[in-house]
């Protein structure tokens, strides 16, 4: 402006200047009018008519557009070297999808400047193009070249390196990108979709707390961005699955309100998959079964794709049926799956489980190791068939499935490290354990423990391991505060409340372990866990309530008739139950003959189970002792019952002579009674004829006789005489 006032005929350089700078403060009709004066000095200044076309290309106006192109290819008819002309050019053709054009001229542009903020456009230009004919390794190429380049403003190479991360599956590098995106852009909801997305996918909670953020923020700024609530539906479903189908929801709302069409069945196999994990199952077949019916009425459009959909929705609904307990229908949908698709892994895993949950151990494994044919490392299938041998006591083949599926991860599978974790642990509670080794046990058992809550600080699973290796060293105080600790960061965990009850046995507050033992039974297995009967059976033993404990292992026996555990510790308590009855003196006849069928019957028990072939959750020798112990008593027990008999033929005699005496005392008293009603009885009618006499004589002082009128007197004459007014004496 200085040099306009200095002189009125300054070249047009001066009015491009000019132009570009109002262009910049955002006053584009004055830019416009200085590239037009420009052009006016100078018709061949091509930064003026590319100021124009780019005042025009951003109009949005469709003459406009055309103009903006017109002059463009002006510009090119001047200068066809000129970069900034190029990549305009450039970008145009890459809108009519002309992408050897594209090409051409961004290459002559990268090759015809040194400015590096022009070159990186260049790049961006050429990577898109490749990007699009799907050319992923020349996009990655031109995309990183043009970071190279571009200043820190200009984001667009960074948003498509990102994309090209992401499909070479390296997703930290993919999230930096997009981070500088959004440190420049902070609003775009594009950019905060993908990172919202990426952050999802990581281990880190921090990052799944801030991807939630994100999409939170896209779903208040754009309420209806089907998308953001579908990302956001899938973040929540593992934190808060009732927000996360309020987010399925809400885009399925969308979808029939705004697109007025039929939800698509990912949408609803989403919104079934919260209902399930919510305990709605009847909602949740509903929703699995349109969304069936949704594939196969539109099967013919998209055969491929919605084939898969179908695919995996009937898996789903073969977990539902597992679910509600028909195993049938579950067992019948996952062979059908497994017809279809012979390499649907997670159908032989379900199939599985099934067996084992029928104790059909062998068949079990079967399927596990038909799972493994198809994918030899998979870790699931060993960490089902690790448990199976766990759950047999066959701890070093158990050890070793754990140990290849580390091995396999590179240290990194924190499940298979807490299991090995827990083996050792095990083999602290050993009834045949070598107590030399107790100490080595324990220091391998915190060191797995140890090795997990580095890789997952959060681990609630290793801080509850670590806090029994410290109750099995004698450590209550600090076992009962870790446990604690665990307990308030989640309610969710039985396992917390069970280590928690045993502390409370360890320091004999028996009331407050029978109570936490019944709360875990009745929170998370109504009443329905062997396990925990057992410890509840063992506080009651403890606090010296043996029939409570008979009652409670006739319970667990019910419920699991195999168990030889349950019947050893059934047959421990009958037999001290027997041996408190015949010790006590005062025992009746009919407790000590039970008793003494009691003992017979632990006898019996104890002699079968110290014969046992199996590997045994209880000492084999330890039954043979309690066998002979048995023996033993019922060695005694004739005496016992000839003590007790003649004490109930004692106390029989007693009673009957307190009975006698009893009855003597009833026939005096009521002799006496009897006597004493015929007295009053006698009275009685002593006075009622008394009252009859009495009444006669009465009658007779009432009766009155009746007097005669006295006789009328003739009326005489007054006299003064008082003697004349006497009336003579009859």
């Amino acid at each position: 402006q200085k040099a306009l006032k200095g002189n009125d005929n300054c070249p047009a350089s001066v009015r491009l200047g000019m132009g570009l700078c109002f262009y910049r403060l955002g006053n584009t009709d004055k830019a416009q009018m200085a590239f037009e004066r420009a052009l006016e000095l100078d018709p061949r200044s091509t930064g003026s008519l590319i100021g124009l076309a780019i005042l025009h290309l951003n109009s949005g106006d469709k003459d406009k557009l055309i103009k903006g192109v017109k002059l463009l290819s002006q510009a090119y008819g001047i200068d066809s070297a000129n970069s900034m002309t190029l990549n305009h050019l450039a970008n145009h053709f890459f809108f009519k999808k002309d992408y050897q054009k594209v090409q051409h001229l961004a290459q002559h542009s990268l090759q015809g400047t040194e400015v590096e903020v022009i070159r990186a456009e260049s790049c961006y230009q050429l990577a898109r193009s490749y990007h699009n004919q799907q050319k992923y390794d020349q996009a990655f190429q031109y995309y990183y070249q043009s970071t190279q380049f571009a200043s820190p403003s200009y984001v667009l190479p960074h948003f498509g390196l990102g994309q090209m991360y992401i499909f070479r599956e390296d997703y930290a590098n993919a999230a930096l990108c997009f981070e500088k995106v959004l440190k420049i852009q902070p609003n775009n909801n594009e950019t905060m979709k993908i990172l919202g997305s990426l952050y999802s996918q990581s281990d880190d909670s921090d990052k799944r707390d801030q991807a939630k953020s994100l999409l939170q923020k896209v779903t208040t700024q754009c309420p209806k961005d089907i998308e953001a609530w579908i990302e956001l539906g899938g973040i929540l479903q593992n934190s808060d699955v009732n927000e996360a189908l309020k987010a399925y929801n809400t885009a399925a709302q969308i979808i029939r309100d705004n697109i007025h069409e039929d939800v698509p069945p990912e949408i609803l196999n989403n919104i079934a998959s919260c209902l399930f994990q919510l305990g709605k199952y009847e909602e949740c077949l509903q929703h699995y079964e349109t969304a069936l019916d949704y594939c196969k009425r539109e099967l013919q459009n998209d055969e491929a794709y919605l084939s898969a959909i179908t695919v995996t929705i009937t898996y789903n609904l073969a977990r539902l049926y597992e679910a509600l307990h028909e195993f049938g229908k579950a067992e019948d949908l996952y062979k059908a799956v497994l017809k279809e698709h012979p390499n649907y892994l997670d159908c032989y895993l379900r199939l599985g489980c099934i067996a084992r949950d029928r104790e059909q151990i062998f068949e079990a494994s079967n399927w596990f190791k038909d799972a493994l044919q198809i994918n030899q490392d998979n870790a699931d299938a060993w960490t089902l068939i690790g448990n199976l041998h766990i759950s047999k006591q066959e701890w070093g083949p158990g050890q070793k499935k754990f140990e290849r599926i580390i091995k396999t991860t590179n240290d990194k599978d924190s499940y298979s490290i807490l299991a090995i974790g827990n083996v050792w642990l095990q083999m602290l509670y050993q009834p045949t354990r070598d107590r030399d080794k107790e100490q080595k046990y324990q220091e391998r058992a915190l060191a797995f423990f140890k090795q997990v809550l580095r890789q997952d600080p959060r681990n609630m699973y290793a801080a509850n391991g670590i806090g029994c290796v410290l109750a099995v060293k004698g450590h209550i105080r600090e076992a009962r505060d870790v446990f604690a600790q665990v307990r308030e960061a989640t309610a969710e965990m039985p396992d917390v409340w069970i280590n928690l009850a045993h502390i409370y046995i360890e320091q004999k507050q028996y009331v407050s372990a029978i109570q936490m033992y019944e709360n875990c039974l009745k929170k998370f297995y109504s009443y329905q866990n062997v396990e925990i009967l057992l410890y509840l059976a063992r506080a009651h033993f403890v606090c010296g309530k043996l029939e409570e404990t008979r009652r409670i292992l006739l319970q667990a026996r019910h419920m699991a008739p195999q168990d030889n555990l349950i019947l050893f510790n059934l047959s421990y308590v009958l037999r001290h139950l027997a041996t408190n009855t015949l010790r006590d003196e005062k025992s009746g006849l009919e407790e000590v003959v039970s008793a003494v069928r009691n003992l017979e019957l632990a006898q019996r028990f104890f002699t079968m189970l110290s014969k046992a072939t199996e590997r045994q959750k209880y000492d084999l020798n330890h039954a043979a002792a309690e066998a002979r112990q048995c023996t033993d008593l019922l060695s005694q027990a004739q005496y016992h019952v000839a003590r007790a008999r003649k004490l109930d033929d004692e106390q029989r005699a007693i009673r009957m002579q307190q009975e006698k005496a009893k009855q003597e005392l009833e026939n005096k008293r009521r002799e006496e009674e009897e006597l004493l009603r015929k007295e009053k009885e006698e009275k009685h009618q002593a006075m009622l004829v008394q009252r009859e006499v009495y009444r006669e004589k009465a009658k007779n002082i009432l009766i009155f006789a009746e007097e005669p009128e006295p006789p009328k007197v003739p009326k005489k004459e007054k006299s003064t005489d008082c003697d004349s007014a006497l009336i003579p004496l009859l």
